[in-house]
Order: C-alpha cells, then sequence, then structure tokens
C-alpha cells in the first residue's frame, strides 16, 4: 500500500534537548519525504541546540553536549531544512502537539516563515489514541507486529510512523486513504490559529484564547476589558509563533482605533 498523495507529504521526528516548545531546541532532525509519483527522499540534520543537554535528557536518546558540539546550529541549516519542507504537508508522532510547534519556533528564531497555511497535518498518534491508545513502540508492534529497535533514533521513529499509518489506513474502515481526511480525522485540537493551541477559533471564526480567566472569549472582547493582557502574553514564556499573532491582532487593533478617531 501507498499514500493517495496530491503534493509530497514529509514524515519527520524530531530529538530535542527537552520538552518545552518555547525554550527547547532541536538536536537531530529526521524526515522522510514522500512524492506523488511514489518516490521519496530522506534527510537528517544533526545539530548542536547551542544549549546544554541535560543528563537525563542524554540518557533517554543517546546524544550528549561533547557529542554535537563540533556540529553545525538550526541556523547554519535553516534554510537547507525550509526549502527541503516547502509546499509539503506533514505527518508524524505526536507531531501536532510537539515536533510541528517546536520546529516553527526554530524557523521563526532565524526569521523564516514557516506556518501552516495550505498544509494538511496527520498527527499518527491522534490516530491511534482515538482507536488504541498505546505508545510508539506498542503501535509498531501492534500494527506492525514488529519491534521497534534503535526507539528515540529520529530516523527510525520517522519509519515506524510512516508504516504505522499505512497499517492503520488498512485496518480501520473509519480512516480514507487520502491526506485530507487523515489530517481531519487526526486533529484532536480544534481548529487553531497558532501551533500550539493557546489561541483557537470559536465557531463564528472568531479567535479566543483556549487558557486562563479569559478562556473561550474573543480577543476583540479581552482588547475592549482589558488590554493590558496581551502585554503579559508578549512578556511571558509562550511560544514565539503565539506571541507573533498576538503582536499581529495588537497592531490591527490599534490601526482600526486610529482610523476610527
Amino acid at each position: 500500500m501507498k499514500l493517495n498523495l496530491k503534493k509530497p507529504i514529509i514524515f519527520f521526528d524530531l530529538e530535542t534537548t527537552g520538552l518545552k516548545i518555547s525554550t527547547d531546541r532541536i538536536i537531530e532532525l529526521a524526515a522522510i519525504k514522500f512524492f506523488p509519483n511514489g518516490n521519496k527522499k530522506t534527510k537528517t540534520w544533526l545539530l548542536n541546540p547551542t544549549i546544554s543537554i541535560p543528563k537525563e535528557v542524554s540518557e533517554i536518546h543517546g546524544f550528549t553536549n561533547e557529542k554535537i558540539k563540533e556540529k553545525p546550529t538550526f541556523k547554519d541549516k535553516a534554510t537547507d531544512i525550509f526549502d527541503f519542507f516547502s509546499d509539503c504537508d506533514l505527518g508524524g508522532y505526536n507531531s501536532d502537539k510537539f515536533d510541528i510547534p517546536l520546529l516553527a519556533e526554530e524557523f521563526i528564531r532565524v526569521d523564516l516563515d514557516f506556518n501552516l497555511d495550505n498544509r494538511n497535518t496527520i498527527d499518527i498518534q491522534n490516530i491511534f489514541h482515538k482507536l488504541e491508545k498505546r505508545t510508539l513502540t506498542a503501535a509498531y508492534k501492534f500494527y506492525c507486529n514488529k519491534n521497534l529497535d534503535n526507539a528515540h533514533s529520529a530516523m527510525a521513529d520517522t519509519s515506524a510512523t510512516y508504516e504505522i499509518l499505512l497499517a492503520q489506513i488498512s485496518k480501520y474502515d473509519e480512516i480514507e486513504n487520502n491526506i485530507e481526511s487523515l489530517s481531519k480525522f487526526s486533529n484532536v485540537r480544534g481548529e487553531c490559529a497558532d501551533l500550539a493551541g493557546f489561541i483557537k477559533f470559536n465557531n463564528d471564526g472568531d479567535e479566543i484564547l483556549s487558557f486562563g480567566k479569559y478562556r473561550n472569549v474573543t480577543l476583540k472582547k479581552i482588547w475592549q476589558e482589558n488590554p493590558g493582557y496581551f502585554s503579559w502574553i508578549s512578556n511571558a514564556d509562550f511560544p514565539m509563533f503565539t506571541k507573533r499573532i498576538i503582536k499581529n491582532f495588537v497592531i490591527k487593533m490599534k490601526l482600526e482605533n486610529k482610523f476610527k478617531s
């Protein structure tokens, strides 16, 4: 079996310095690009994250500060990575909540505009959790009847993720072999304005916050009641992608107020 594709899709996995989207960095990025004609292309980047790798994290994936100190930084390879990912749909395991937002943060740091406009995303973990509820290693055994050797190697995890998706398509009548329906089925965050899910859309298409005292309140209403709240978000520990949306909203509101006066 192969995926029915209208344009290339990249399955990818990250090994990082930790799990915090706003502050942790990429050490290894492995990606497999699948083309509609059946061809594929693999790429792996091993990077110096420019921040220290905690010992407990090194014990999980095996990358140490000593091992990567001479490697290029994300900034050094950003253009190559950006070009490889250009105009592709995206897939991964827990990618909607972690890999995609963290990758976007890295691009923002080097002033490259990576976003999800005109992209579908498929999170294989969400399909798995909706239908079976397991981990990646267990999913690989369950769907493919294989042991996942070299778990926490980015390329091994990426390859396993793609195999699991093909097995899921074969197993379940609920999911179809096309990217749009797979993207919709695997989306558990709802319609989000940002990549981390802090800003969502309500049923009227208005941007709302998904957290805190203004949970489910539109940005426009918050602006009317407490515009200083946006300054707090801008200075707090939120992902840069989220802050960018807030910044653009504030600029828009100030311009509207200027033309009204």
